[in-house]
């Protein structure tokens, strides 16, 4: 149904209609916010995840704290910032590099934790933004990748524009209930890195 057809016609039955069988299991009117929320509660049961792989993505876009991090700050007497990261982010980080898929780092903060983070990875990063989704659109044309063939992992609402620009918004599980809901997919495992992204003289980093 479309606007134009809706106004000539003063109804919704016109142009070519069907009867279409449908699962009773999966009939569900909405009609409120409540019948909304019932519907999200069933879907997990009813359709099997969905997980992208390889031939669906052209590039992957990540958040830093809160996706990255398990969103903590620590500071120290002098006010620098400390945050935690995970060694299996590197790997998995380090094996698209391999693979060639271009991976961004787009984060609010202007920090210079997160620029760190993105030299040990080898990665370019994009920090200080104020308007992400309009960061990543001009990434994306300069690149020459189409948003609908982008990944981006998120956490928090100031994500949320960008997973509309998007065609994978992935959400990290413990993400704000706001953002898995407008998420494609949502990881199993939480954010929960295992030691300082900042390292002690002399530790390696397997990324």
């Amino acid at each position: 149904m479309d606007a134009t057809g809706f106004r000539t016609h003063g109804h919704r039955f016109f142009g070519r209609t069907a009867l279409v069988a449908t699962d009773p299991a999966r009939v569900l009117e909405i009609d409120d916010p409540h019948d909304l929320a019932r519907a999200k509660a069933l879907a997990p049961l009813l359709d099997a995840p969905v997980t992208p792989g390889f031939a669906d993505v052209d590039a992957v876009v990540l958040d830093f704290d809160g996706t990255q991090t398990d969103d903590r700050v620590h500071l120290d007497a002098e006010g620098r910032e400390f945050v935690s990261a995970h060694r299996g982010d590197g790997l998995g980080i380090a094996a698209l590099r391999r693979a060639g898929l271009p991976v961004l780092i787009l984060s609010t903060e202007q920090n210079a934790v997160v620029a760190a983070r993105a030299r040990k990875l080898k990665i370019p990063v994009l920090h200080g933004i104020d308007r992400k989704d309009r960061a990543l659109k001009e990434w994306c044309e300069a690149e020459g990748i189409d948003p609908q063939r982008v990944l981006y992992a998120g956490n928090d609402v100031n994500d949320l524009p960008c997973f509309h620009l998007v065609g994978w918004p992935v959400a990290v599980s413990s993400a704000h209930d706001s953002v898995r809901a407008a998420a494609r997919a949502v990881t199993v495992t939480r954010a929960a890195p295992e030691r300082s992204a900042r390292s002690p003289p002399g530790s390696s980093d397997p990324s």
